[in-house]
């Protein structure tokens, strides 16, 4: 497999929510191009002092993509893509 870095900032046009109401990106779009997840991926709190960051990890049954969320809500940076 083939690891891609971007650290790029992306639009996230649809979010999803699971049965505890966590939200999680259904859609995106990066470069001009759209992805739909197929699931709610695997998420991971990052605390560095009273900073708290998310990776998740997403798929659209190709590629996996790492997201990096800012955890307001409102920024989101794909980090790599494996594919």
């Amino acid at each position: 497999m083939n690891r891609i870095t971007v650290n790029e900032q992306v639009a996230i046009t649809q979010m999803g929510f699971k049965k505890n109401l966590a939200a999680y990106p259904r859609r995106m779009e990066f470069r001009g191009t759209i992805y739909e997840f197929l699931d709610a991926g695997l998420r991971c709190l990052i605390r560095s002092g009273s900073h708290v960051a998310e990776v998740l990890t997403m798929t659209d049954g190709n590629r996996e993509f790492q997201l990096r969320s800012d955890n307001n809500g409102g920024n989101w940076t794909l980090v790599s893509i494996l594919s």
